[in-house]
């Protein structure tokens, strides 16, 4: 297989898969990452993570830039069953498609990762199908998330800032593989990007306790062709997103949610830690 072919390939994958994770998250977060449903649902978004790690990985490796933007994730929502149903669809489809990537390409590390990808998948839709199996009848004919509580403008600031911490994650992800040759660096910038991962998680969770779907959509990334400059847009990055998650905690809307406020000063604690490593890497 062409160098070109085989990228083409892998980041047609790598779209299959971050929307595997979009999907299993927002669903997730809208059962509640505390209940037996979220749990698993979030179980199985991490290992589509590795999944996508894996090829974006080889992606960068070979020298290109990975498509950061999830493919499309079709599904039934007329309720749980039909949800779960379509989930089995989709993983269980993967499995001859990776069978067959497979053959196709000579790298050994490619072909294990593929047939990974493979049996992998056959155990998510085992288990999706599971889960379907067990779903009582008044969840099996109803649908995930809760009333609405919070004013509208207050729901619309929390989904920006879940957009932007999801934007940042991937700008994260994309330097971290693409620039892989700076060891330590890009690595560095791997580590953040888990952080950023949680941080969008409590406030995607706050947005789906209240009904909505929290807003993952990905925009475009900047291609960045070297470590200080990735580091240097990582370093605003953070600091705008402190900015707005202090403006959030300054709200008194907040002030109502005692588990919100705790995550802000999290969040804005952790945000001042990364700013500061990462302008002490600048100066090296």
């Amino acid at each position: 297989m062409e160098k070109q072919e085989l990228i083409r390939m892998l980041n047609k994958d790598l779209a299959d898969e971050h929307a595997a994770i979009i999907r299993y998250l927002v669903h997730s977060y809208l059962e509640g990452e505390d209940t037996p449903l979220g749990a698993k649902l979030l179980s199985r978004s991490r290992e589509e993570m590795w999944h996508m790690h894996w090829l974006g990985m080889i992606i960068g490796a070979l020298g290109s830039e990975p498509v950061m933007v999830p493919a499309a994730y079709p599904f039934d929502p007329a309720n749980r069953k039909t949800i779960f149903r379509s989930y089995v669809a989709y993983e269980e489809k993967l499995i001859p498609h990776y069978q067959s990537e497979a053959e196709k390409v000579e790298d050994p590390h490619i072909k294990r990762v593929l047939l990974r990808e493979a049996w992998e998948s056959a155990v998510h839709a085992e288990k999706f199908q599971k889960m379907h199996d067990k779903l009582a009848p008044a969840d099996a004919e109803g649908l995930p998330g809760e009333d609405n509580e919070l004013p509208a403008p207050f729901v619309e600031t929390l989904q920006r800032l879940v957009e932007a911490k999801y934007n940042q994650m991937l700008q994260s992800l994309r330097d971290a593989w693409v620039l892989q040759k700076d060891g330590l660096a890009a690595w560095r910038i791997m580590d953040f990007s888990y952080t950023k991962m949680k941080q969008l998680a409590h406030m995607a969770e706050e947005v789906a306790e209240n009904g909505f779907e929290p807003r993952l959509a990905a925009g475009g990334m900047i291609q960045h062709a070297d470590i200080g400059k990735a580091l240097q847009s990582a370093l605003e990055g953070v600091q705008q997103t402190r900015s707005q998650h202090q403006a959030i905690k300054d709200d008194p809307e907040a002030e109502k949610h005692g588990g919100l406020m705790t995550n802000l000063t999290l969040a804005i604690n952790q945000e001042t830690y990364e700013s500061e490593e990462i302008e002490d890497w600048l100066k090296k």
